[in-house]
């Protein structure tokens, strides 16, 4: 059986079972868990991948909203240029310090039959998926997954269309994840139009980041994508475009923002990333 394996360092997220659950479980308390757990109706979502004390939270909240139970869970990531198409992990599972996640090849066999959409094995280390794999084996111990990354582009629009019909055929329970950070500003970054300090860190909150977050919650895959290459506002809009697409071919009407921070107001910086959390659920 073909593993793929950890390739991100302890830092960004414990690297003993042991340790992955209590981190887990500490978040859990802090967010309230179970009370987001009673009724969740989200089908799709979108999440942050940095460190997990950055943005684990957030990640993780958003999860709690999803509904189950839930056969396989997409994990879209991205870090790729416009032109990079669609990468999908071909391993059979993906190992996590909480034991191994399954793959769900047979979803990703009727996905890549599908016309308009342009796959590549994905070789390359990435953080934007894994990071979220031990969420999923905790909360959704008896689902699969599948790991995509998606260029921002029209192909993560196809892509969130095609999960949708691939699912159906295969008579499948299906939860979309978008993975991406938004505004990487300050020097680190190469990009300061607000100037540095407090001035900076409400242009990004206020201008840069909402504008984004609002395309995601409006529902507009290409106002999301064109924003994101105009004003550096995500590093992966493809991951987001691509939940946010499958969300409206089930029929959700509008996004919600279920927490929305920056590694500024954790770590103040003159560098620093923002985070959001947005959730797609059927309408009741």
């Amino acid at each position: 059986m073909k593993i793929r394996q950890r390739v991100v360092p302890p830092g960004w997220y414990p690297g003993t079972e042991e340790e992955t659950r209590e981190t887990i479980e500490r978040y859990l308390r802090e967010l309230g868990a179970p009370t987001a757990m009673e009724s969740p109706e989200g089908i799709a979502g979108v999440v942050p991948h940095a460190g997990w004390e950055f943005s684990g939270r957030t990640a993780l909240e958003v999860l709690l909203h999803i509904r189950r139970p839930v056969d396989t869970i997409v994990v879209v990531g991205g870090h790729l240029s416009p032109s990079a198409g669609i990468l999908a992990a071909m391993e059979e599972g993906y190992e996590t310090p909480l034991g191994l996640l399954p793959a769900d090849l047979e979803l990703l066999g009727v996905i890549e039959r599908a016309p308009a959409i342009h796959f590549h094995e994905d070789r390359s280390a990435d953080n934007t998926v894994e990071i979220q794999l031990p969420f999923i084996k905790y909360l959704f111990p008896e689902s699969r997954a599948l790991y995509l990354r998606a260029a921002p582009a029209n192909d993560a629009i196809e892509l969130g269309k095609k999960i949708k019909i691939a699912a159906e055929k295969l008579e499948r329970t299906v939860a979309v994840i978008g993975s991406t950070d938004l505004t990487h500003y300050g020097s680190n970054y190469g990009f300061s139009p607000a100037g540095r300090g407090e001035e900076a860190v409400k242009w990004v909150k206020e201008v840069n980041d909402r504008s984004f977050i609002e395309n995601l919650i409006e529902m507009d895959p290409e106002a999301a994508l064109e924003d994101a290459a105009r004003n550096q506002s995500a590093c992966s809009a493809g991951g987001a475009v691509a939940a946010l697409s499958f969300a409206r071919e089930m029929g959700v009407r509008e996004g919600e923002l279920l927490r929305y921070l920056t590694s500024y107001d954790i770590y103040p910086n003159e560098s620093f990333v923002g985070y959001a959390g947005i959730i797609y659920s059927l309408p009741i």
